[in-house]
């Protein structure tokens, strides 16, 4: 073949080439199996000042926290227990908060007998978010609060979105692992490594334990 006709051959493959079907980037579904979690955060000691903080006690009701739905939740009440017991015993502001589901009532009066509110706490009602459209913010604001200790369950629900809010309104946010559930362990993973990770939260979330804060 002459020279002339290498050349033709080879411009004709070149544009093939340049018209073939680009390889498709992978995508995280296509990654799933492979990825290796990171390494575990640490949890910190951490005193509070009972004056500036508040307890928030998220959607400790029998409509979230029982063996059918969440049974992860009622591991977690022997903790939260303890850490009400002590906010109240250093008169430390203690929130509560109830779900609100599309045709579903919900109750202050649901709350779980081992951590029920003693009737003089405040509570607000909202979904995920307890901040949207409630007086959360305002309760907060009258009591001085700059810090929050966030306890209940969603981890990716009311916690999670919660804790994120108190973040963006310039409050501090402690999170006791040990007091916060999900359906499942990987829910609670990655709720706790968003409150590492995340911009803005992670510099103002403190992962800890109840035995870890000090009033």
């Amino acid at each position: 073949m002459s020279t002339y006709g290498k050349l033709l051959v080879l411009a004709a493959f070149a544009l093939v080439l340049g018209f073939a079907e680009p390889v498709p980037a992978q995508t995280i579904i296509d990654e799933w199996s492979s990825i290796k979690a990171p390494p575990a955060p640490e949890l910190k000691a951490v005193k509070v000042d009972p004056k500036t903080t508040a307890l928030l006690m998220l959607d400790f009701v029998k409509q979230s926290c029982n063996e059918k739905v969440r049974p992860r939740c009622l591991a977690t009440l022997p903790a939260a227990k303890k850490l009400l017991t002590e906010a109240r015993a250093n008169s430390m502001l203690v929130v509560y908060s109830i779900g609100a589901r599309a045709g579903e009532q919900w109750s202050i009066a649901d709350t779980l007998p081992d951590v029920a509110p003693t009737g003089k706490e405040p509570y607000v009602q909202a979904g995920p978010n307890k901040f949207l459209n409630t007086d959360l913010e305002k309760i907060l604001k009258d009591h001085g609060i700059t810090t929050v200790i966030v306890a209940g369950t969603t981890a990716s629900g009311a916690v999670m979105h919660t804790a994120d809010e108190a973040v963006f309104r310039g409050l501090k946010v402690v999170a006791p692992l040990v007091t916060i559930s999900a359906e499942n362990n990987f829910m609670e993973q990655y709720v706790a490594y968003h409150f590492t990770t995340a911009p803005r939260v992670g510099a103002a979330t403190t992962l800890t334990s109840v035995s870890m804060i000090k009033f």
